[in-house]
């Protein structure tokens, strides 16, 4: 995947394999593919932030990856084409829902960490700080603009999804959850000075969280999805479809929360018309009872167990002053795959 995820990959999920060296090279936004006019604008206007776009999905795909690394989907995407994770983001499925989340949240993210770098004449830090310092402490550093973050995701990112449907609803809605994420997560970082290591001033910024705690939590959000049902309405403007949650009885949604309407396939068996690649040959857990155990990770059909050979470093020593010298021992593995 790491030609893709080097390529220019914008928000709606697709690619350009010719901006694989981008940041390196002029972006010519029209030659971007896929890009719908309000984007062309966004990127001619903010061509300076491209980059950290690109980088943002990016970051997104990645967390992803590692979010779903022993579930049967595992967020794999596809080498060589335009939709990077082919057929599974067609279905309006709580996986959908993640990865759009996560992608608006990384590009929020990437954004305004470039900002707060100063990588872009056109942003910086934060100047409006939130509240008067505290009792032994002054602001200080660089508060990182998530506002600014948030702003040009929401710019690029829904710029597609301007449709009275069902699934642009469902899309803005689950992209707004991942960037909220951030603006909910935003916390003071400080820095002691002083002599000998005293802490006589602090100096304090506000910071975002690290990118991991913000899949994890939008994980949470994906195992508690809303499901919703359709509801078309007539306005002035013709058929206009909304979401309504299936249940009654259940809560109803708020903005942090991830919401779908289509049922997941079960990503036991490859299926090119839902992207499914199914879960033969993957690596499982045969002490596991959760999903990357192999009983529930192979479908039930079984696994193979194999031996496998690895060289590692052991016996280390330290050495005064200063090095470590090790040996390098074989040590056998047994390796379960899914039937």
């Amino acid at each position: 995947t790491e030609e893709v995820l080097n390529g220019l990959v914008i928000v709606s999920l697709a690619l350009g394999q010719q901006y694989s060296s981008l940041g390196s090279q002029p972006i010519l936004c029209g030659s971007i593919p896929g890009l719908v006019p309000k984007q062309l604008r966004f990127c001619r206007n903010y061509i300076e932030i491209m980059p950290s776009v690109a980088e943002g999905v990016k970051l997104g795909i990645q967390e992803c990856q590692h979010q779903f690394r022993g579930r049967r989907w595992n967020c794999t995407t596809i080498k060589d084409n335009l939709a990077i994770f082919g057929p599974v983001l067609d279905k309006a499925t709580r996986e959908s829902a993640f990865v759009h989340a996560i992608a608006s949240a990384g590009v929020a993210f990437a954004v305004t960490r470039s900002c707060a770098e100063g990588t872009s004449t056109m942003c910086g830090c934060d100047s409006h700080h939130k509240g008067p310092p505290g009792e032994g402490w002054k602001w200080g550093g660089c508060s990182e603009d998530a506002e600014f973050g948030v702003l040009v995701s929401r710019e690029f990112a829904d710029a597609r999804e301007n449709r009275p449907d069902a699934r642009s609803a469902m899309n803005r809605h689950n992209n707004e959850a991942g960037r909220t994420t951030i603006l909910d997560h935003m916390h003071l970082r400080c820095k002691c000075h002083g002599l000998s290591g005293s802490c006589e001033v602090k100096t304090c910024w506000w910071a975002q969280p690290d990118f991991r705690m913000l899949g994890d939590y939008l994980k949470d959000k994906y195992d508690s999805a809303s499901e919703m049902v359709v509801e078309k309405h007539r306005e002035s403007r013709g058929w206009v479809e909304t979401l309504r949650v299936k249940y009654a009885f259940f809560k109803h949604p708020t903005e942090r929360d991830l919401v779908y309407y289509e049922g997941s396939p079960n990503f036991c068996e490859p299926n090119p018309e839902t992207g499914s690649f199914g879960t033969r040959d993957r690596v499982c857990n045969v002490s596991s009872h959760g999903i990357e155990g192999c009983d529930l990770l192979c479908c039930g059909r079984g696994h193979n167990t194999r031996t496998e050979k690895r060289k590692e470093k052991c016996h280390c020593i330290f050495h005064w002053c200063c090095y470590v010298s090790c040996q390098e021992c074989v040590r056998v593995y047994d390796v379960h795959t899914c039937k």
